[in-house]
């Protein structure tokens, strides 16, 4: 599918940008955001950005977006779920 918008070219000039460096740019930036809001998965914004899901990840980084999609609380809380529990001595 192909999508066409109308962009003034004192834009491009304004960001220093080529219109095939924009499109790129425009995607990756609307990609992290998605993701960032928890709107598509990591798989789908590469897909949408038009890259791998490993130069995806490190896209984030550049964009100070985590990767992970989850708080620290929650995957501590995850952990322990997964700890063995263990019954207390009986002595």
């Amino acid at each position: 599918m192909n999508l066409a918008f109308d962009i003034d070219p004192s834009v491009l000039a304004s960001v220093r940008r080529d219109p095939e460096e924009f499109v790129r740019e425009l995607r990756m930036a609307a990609a992290v955001k998605w993701y960032e809001l928890e709107r598509v998965s990591q798989g789908r914004a590469a897909e949408i950005a038009g890259v791998s899901r490993a130069e995806f990840i490190d896209a984030l980084g550049k964009y100070g977006v985590t990767p992970f999609q989850q708080t620290g609380e929650e995957i501590l809380a995850d952990l322990n779920l997964l700890e063995p529990r263990r019954e207390p001595d009986g002595d």
